[in-house]
């Protein structure tokens, strides 16, 4: 095992003022199945690691504008802490029962607790994957959400021409609907922000709605010739009642007046189980595939292809293959790019306006 690396590292901290702070803290340790990771590039996923600090009783899902809520409304109760599990870096050791990669791989790595925002992390094998020569360290810092959009696709179980709704283009929800379609899907996407309808379009996909402006049943059902959706996707976070409950009157209608289909949840988002809901699956989705979060199988041990063809790591593969091939645009959905030592100067002003942040590289 090389033992030649620092000792310190610095990890971005969120704070219950809604700021962002770098800390140096003791670099972990390199044990036998980890890798250590000097990092390039890391990408804030605003759904999962913004939700947590927003004050109990809010309303708001999170996010960016849970952050912004923070800003003006502080809650000393928060105790910083590292966050972030979407890096990119070069390799700078190995572990001795590490196989398939070694040191100078330029490399993707994901998992909470170790691919955070820092300018070293120390990752299990199995949750780091080679970068393809053509996709940069900024795309591949978005492997972690292609991973969990891939993951809902399969979830989904789409067929060839069927008709699919997002609702939520957020960063997850735009990458799924690309999938959809890659997967054979007519998809339209709903949202309630402008800018995100444009990148949407901007991203090809078939058809986008303002559920503010429009009246996304009527759209929809256009949308579909009046067939009504096989499948749909909520992709947010938060009381979903009113979009979930509104993607129920798109769904395809059997003769008894049933609605059917899928609809597949990714991410936080709630709503109440009526009864209305009848023959319709409804699906959670969330992580990158089997393996995720099992330690065992994280350090190397293998579930074997045959059984298990697509877990975490095989799901990281193909997602950046996708980006390499040039299928899904994941450069689009970067609005913002902050050097690591300006995080702190930088945040503040950018973080004002919400509505204008998709996606949030660090540049190390």
């Amino acid at each position: 095992m090389n033992t030649t690396h620092p000792k310190t590292r610095n990890v971005v901290t969120l704070h219950g003022d809604g700021t962002f702070h770098l800390l140096e803290t003791e670099l972990p340790e390199l044990d036998s199945t980890s890798v250590l990771v000097k990092v390039k590039a890391s990408l804030v996923s605003p759904g999962s690691e913004l939700k947590g600090p927003v004050k109990r009783g809010s309303k708001s899902a999170g996010g960016w504008r849970g952050l912004r809520e923070l800003q003006l409304n502080p809650d000393d109760s928060i105790v910083a802490k590292p966050f972030g599990y979407a890096n990119t870096g070069i390799v700078e050791a190995v572990g001795d029962a590490v196989v398939d990669l070694k040191v100078g791989d330029r490399v993707a790595c994901i998992g909470a607790g170790y691919a955070q925002h820092s300018d070293y992390s120390v990752v299990p094998q199995n949750l780091v994957v080679v970068l393809p020569d053509t996709v940069s360290f900024e795309q591949g810092a978005y492997a972690m959400l292609l991973a969990t959009a891939m993951q809902a696709t399969r979830r989904a179980t789409p067929e060839f021409g069927e008709f699919a709704a997002v609702a939520g283009l957020g960063m997850v929800g735009l990458i799924t609907a690309r999938m959809l379609q890659l997967a054979g899907c007519y998809v339209v996407g709903w949202d309630t922000v402008d800018a995100r309808l444009e990148l949407a379009r901007s991203l090809g996909i078939d058809g986008t709605i303002n559920v503010l402006s429009e009246d996304s049943t009527a759209a929809t059902m256009q949308f579909t010739g009046g067939r009504g959706l096989d499948l749909s996707v909520l992709a947010l976070g938060g009381d979903a009642e009113k979009p979930a409950h509104a993607l129920e009157s798109c769904m395809k209608v059997a003769p008894d007046g049933h609605p059917m289909g899928t609809m597949v949840v990714v991410g936080g988002a709630e709503f109440p189980f009526t009864r209305t809901l009848t023959n319709m699956d409804i699906r959670r989705s969330s992580r990158t595939g089997p393996g995720y979060h099992d330690p065992e199988w994280e350090r190397g041990t293998g579930y074997g292809d045959v059984f298990v063809r697509w877990n975490t790591r095989n799901n990281l593969e193909l997602c950046l293959r996708l980006v390499a091939e040039g299928k899904i645009a994941v450069d689009l959905m970067t609005t913002h790019r902050v050097p690591f030592a300006e995080i702190e100067d930088r945040t503040p002003e950018i973080t004002q306006d919400p509505d204008s942040i998709l996606g949030m590289v660090f540049q190390m």
